[in-house]
């Protein structure tokens, strides 16, 4: 590449370090393509991630410190990273296989070249390349134990984890950064491997539009330190995230009203769990077990990280009396995470002076899926043994009655509800059913801009989206390396 005081010129452009945009740019430089990496965030080392404390690490990582505010009934905070390494650096590492039958929809909506047997050896080499295992229980995990017991005596359906950790210590921080680099976060994996092909990853890089003449983007513009730099890429690949991404667009009048306009994203809401003998769930990991009885249904239930912090959080909503109470028997404590997937959306608005705003609406679905997955998670938690639920409200549960009541009159538009998981933003389709891009990812009319990440897909996947990233990622840049012309 090469530069004037302010010019960039480069071959292939990739804005976004998260799962989509490392994908992309390993792919790029090990086909001996010359790729620069923008990222708005820091790079933040993963010594210093170890040196740091949880709340640092938190308002280091995350946009935000994580609370980027989807408002609606309730206020759904959002969180997301903004460093080099994108959310893979705070996630769990759970790397899941897009179901076939999920793939056969998209199918039948149109989005056709992503089914299983496409996928597969994408997924496969993404696998191989993280490390991709069963998460055995190990030392502590008690919590996981419980949970696949009392699942067992239900006949309820439950799969260990897939997760993408070489040696994992059981920490117990990888929403705030693993602190020995088990997690095998883009920061750790695919990014180094793509610097040794000669890739550069540069960060605190905000790209703040895309210049195009209608069908190319001539000029990337983007500011760094408070000056002002322009690029002049060959190829552009977009992942900035499912929100950085439609931002982007809005801004560069690219794909009309459709960047932003439909998010899908998963709820999640947490129970706490008080159990009349030790569970010690701080010396695991995030989970080792996840129940999926209820997966055709959108609900998933799996434990969390425990820290005192983290249970804190999860008692936000509860009285200051509550907490110290919990924090008082901490090894007798266990949180665990119901992840639904909603039927409803949420829509972008670009406001000057605020950048992205989101807003949601729960549907009346919506409101009831919830109430049941509450009601399947105090079963299940009841059955092993729990003898107190905090649900995501300020009340307390100690009998099947209760949470039964809990369950059928709860409100959840008055629920502490989190997401974590946003997608389909720029969503794959004809423009007819609200397609922004084509089946390669390109905004309709374009030839040399493709979108890379969550922004992408054609809807919500139901399951930790990041293996389904990587695959769709993957195989769109390995068509275009196969043939520039016609991808």
């Amino acid at each position: 590449m090469t530069s004037t005081a302010r010019t960039v010129r480069c071959d292939a452009l990739v804005i976004g370090s998260g799962a989509g945009g490392s994908t992309a740019a390993l792919e790029l430089a090990g086909a001996g393509r010359e790729v620069l990496v923008l990222e708005e965030g820091p790079l933040i080392s993963q010594a210093r991630i170890a040196q740091a404390s949880p709340p640092e690490n938190l308002r280091l990582l995350y946009r935000q410190g994580g609370l980027v505010p989807i408002h609606g009934a309730p206020t759904i905070p959002f969180g997301e990273a903004r460093c080099v390494g994108g959310t893979t650096v705070v996630n769990g590492g759970l790397l899941w296989r897009p179901p076939d039958r999920l793939l056969e929809h998209w199918a039948s909506t149109g989005v056709d070249g992503f089914r299983a047997h496409h996928l597969a050896p994408h997924l496969t080499e993404v696998e191989r390349r993280l490390g991709v295992i069963d998460q055995s229980p190990g030392r502590g995990n008690g919590d996981s134990v419980l949970l696949t017991q009392a699942a067992d005596r239900l006949g309820w359906h439950w799969a260990p984890a897939r997760r993408a950790v070489r040696g994992c210590r059981h920490a117990n921080r990888c929403v705030t950064g693993c602190p020995t680099g088990a997690k095998q976060s883009m920061l750790v994996s695919y990014l180094p491997a793509a610097e040794q092909l000669a890739a550069v990853v540069q960060p605190d890089t905000r790209v703040v539009r895309l210049e195009h003449d209608g069908t190319r983007v001539t000029a990337v513009h983007a500011l760094r330190g408070g000056r002002r730099l322009r690029y002049l890429p060959r190829t552009v690949f977009l992942a900035a995230g499912p929100i950085g991404s439609a931002l982007l667009l809005r801004r560069s009048a690219i794909g009309g009203r459709g960047p932003g306009r439909a998010i899908a994203f998963h709820v999640n809401f947490r129970t706490v769990a008080r159990f009349s003998e030790p569970v010690r769930a701080t010396e695991g990991t995030i989970f080792t077990a996840q129940l999926q009885e209820f997966a055709d249904r959108g609900v998933r239930v799996m434990p969390a990280n425990l820290t005192p912090g983290s249970l804190a959080a999860a008692l936000a909503a509860h009285p200051a009396g509550t907490v110290d109470r919990m924090l008082a028997q901490l090894d007798r404590i266990a949180v665990y995470t119901t992840q639904v997937s909603v039927r409803t959306t949420a829509r972008l608005s670009a406001v000057p002076g605020l950048g992205a705003v989101l807003r949601h609406r729960l549907t009346g679905g919506d409101r009831d899926l919830l109430r049941s997955a509450f009601r399947h998670t105090a079963e299940l938690l009841l059955e092993a043994g729990s003898v107190e639920l905090l649900p995501p409200a300020p009340t307390s549960l100690t009998t099947a009655a209760q949470a039964t009541d809990f369950a059928l009159h709860g409100r959840p538009e008055t629920w502490d509800l989190i997401s974590v998981h946003a997608m389909a933003s720029c969503r794959m389709g004809p423009p007819a059913i609200g397609g922004v891009c084509d089946a390669q990812g390109r905004p309709h009319g374009f030839t040399n801009l493709r979108l890379c990440d969550a922004s992408v897909l054609p809807g919500a996947t139901g399951i930790s989206p990041q293996e389904t990233i990587m695959g769709f990622c993957r195989l769109m840049t390995a068509r275009h390396l196969e043939d520039p012309t016609r991808y």
